[in-house]
């Protein structure tokens, strides 16, 4: 169970921090919901309370492990599948996990891949849903601007 001020990840959406709790009709039912701020877009998301573990919301990483997410993007890139559709849907597997590691591992192959072939229109897409879940939660991991963890992630992948 969350709490109000808590960091919090939504896998597929990104890091924010619980602003408040609130109770909610929908169908009839009352329900509780997170209402999680978004540090990126000032947007503001609800997530059922119920559903949290199903949803796999977690705690932000810390600061330490927010320096081992750059590790991994300036490791090698490794081997993605030749066929487009392949590798999107691997990649779109991995982002779901909600492991900023796994997500990490996206942004720097679609990086990559970018640099040396190309990206279809989906795939760059990807790239960028990517890197703004990584940049959510790098922004509350490290309590860092939005604009000095992109240049450090530029400058990684660079």
């Amino acid at each position: 169970m969350f709490k109000i001020g808590d960091k919090i990840v939504y896998p597929m959406h990104g890091a924010g921090i619980i602003d408040a709790i609130e109770v909610q009709e929908v169908l009839g039912e009352y329900r509780r919901y997170y209402v999680m701020q978004m540090p990126i877009g000032d947007m503001k998301v609800m997530i059922p309370m119920a559903n949290v573990e199903s949803l796999g919301i977690r705690e932000v990483i810390s600061a330490e492990e927010a320096d081992d997410v750059f590790k991994v993007l300036q490791a090698e890139c490794t081997e993605m599948p030749q066929n487009w559709n392949h590798r999107f849907r691997n990649n779109r597997e991995k982002i779901r996990t909600g492991d900023i590691f796994e997500v990490a591992e996206v942004v720097r192959n679609l990086a990559c891949h970018e640099r040396t072939k190309g990206l279809s229109t989906g795939e760059r897409k990807m790239l960028e849903n990517a890197r703004q879940i990584l940049i959510s939660e790098l922004v509350l991991a490290k309590n860092c601007s939005e604009q000095d963890i992109e240049r450090e992630i530029d400058r990684v992948l660079a």
